[in-house]
């Protein structure tokens, strides 16, 4: 299978104070969320100046990528500017008949995959005969260069920490929390067990056998059940049972954007400063070259037939199960959407 092009497809982000609530009301639109929780998050935004991080992050991405691929590469967001409508009319009117498809999620379910192949098929919709076929390339949260990196940005952080307090930090592992019921929506705790198959993989990786796994940022009504412990009921735990230092490592995600930099490095770091525990977070992949030529290796996996590059581990979690077109969610690739194909909440900016 040969492509014309790369699209990197994100979730997208204000830059500016002005388009914060605009952009709230793109995310939740038709979720019936009320004002207030609408204000109550754009004040995460507006702490930074209104800007997320995230389509920089993307941006600096897009230029690792051309270091490490002839292919031009077109950048397209879900929820604001540039929005992937307008990147698939650009690469019609550039005569690209298949592009390959890099979304900045590593998992399954339904926001970290089913989700993107919606917003791919929108945008055909939307720009009509001529829009090129479009491959989303598979889940890589077991692929060897994601661990690799995650496993070196805990070791990074754990050098920050005072070195009396090193041997002794606990090793944390978060990621974004969804309901139980969207958990098992694609398939018995996919998105779950995929969080935690890449924090066992990365745990050993990192020289760890003890360590924790929890979840932050959930949102919603309070009765519905989603997944936990969430990161600050646990972090207080282990302060009271005596831990003076956490390596907190954000599994989840793959940027340091708006989840990341407040719900951690705001949040998580006030609370931890005022319990007396001393906190290191890990960095996410951002532009990491190696991330680059992950998304290579997973194009290079459909131009060679070569099987997909992963970490061996004991629990089988490639797959999603859903199916576009009779192509299911599975490897080497998961969808390919074009011709006739037309395939019938978010809460992350990037999982």
């Amino acid at each position: 299978m040969d492509f014309d092009a790369i699209l990197l497809l994100s979730f997208g982000g204000p830059e500016g104070p002005e388009q914060v609530r605009p952009f709230l009301e793109n995310v939740t639109r038709g979720r019936n969320i009320p004002p207030e929780r609408l204000d109550d998050v754009a004040e995460h935004y507006l702490h930074f100046g209104g800007v997320s991080p995230i389509n920089g992050i993307n941006r600096a991405l897009i230029e690792r990528l051309r270091t490490v691929t002839d292919l031009p590469i077109y950048f397209g967001n879900r929820n604001w500017e540039p929005y992937v409508e307008d990147a698939v009319a650009a690469m019609r009117d550039d005569g690209v008949r298949r592009a390959a498809v890099f979304v900045t999620s590593a998992w399954g379910g339904y926001s970290g995959c089913t989700q993107y192949v919606e917003d791919i098929a929108r945008a055909r919709r939307a720009v009509g005969d001529g829009a090129p076929e479009l491959v989303k390339l598979r889940q890589y949260f077991d692929h060897p260069l994601l661990v690799e990196m995650f496993a070196d940005a805990i070791a990074a952080a754990r050098q920050t920490l005072p070195e009396h307090l090193r041997d002794a930090a606990r090793l944390v592992f978060t990621a974004h929390s969804i309901p139980i019921a969207a958990d098992d929506a694609r398939g018995p705790r996919l998105y779950s067990r995929q969080v935690r198959c890449a924090t066992e993989l990365v745990a050993a990786a990192a020289g760890y056998t003890d360590y924790d796994q929890v979840w932050q940022s959930r949102s919603g009504p309070p009765h519905i059940p989603w997944l936990e412990p969430d990161i600050g009921d646990h972090v207080a735990a282990l302060a009271e049972q005596g831990a003076k230092a956490l390596i907190v490592c954000p599994i989840g995600f793959v940027a340091d954007h708006i989840e990341v930099v407040w719900d951690l490095d705001s949040e998580v770091a006030e609370q931890a400063r005022e319990l007396g525990v001393a906190l290191a977070r890990a960095t996410t992949p951002n532009d990491d070259v190696r991330y680059a030529r992950l998304a290579v290796d997973l194009i290079d996996e459909l131009r060679t037939g070569a099987p997909p590059l992963r970490v061996p581990h004991a629990d089988s979690v490639a797959g999603c199960g859903i199916s576009v077109n009779g192509q299911a969610c599975e490897p080497p690739h998961c969808v390919a959407v074009g011709g006739a194909a037309r395939p019938a909440r978010p809460s992350a900016e990037s999982r």
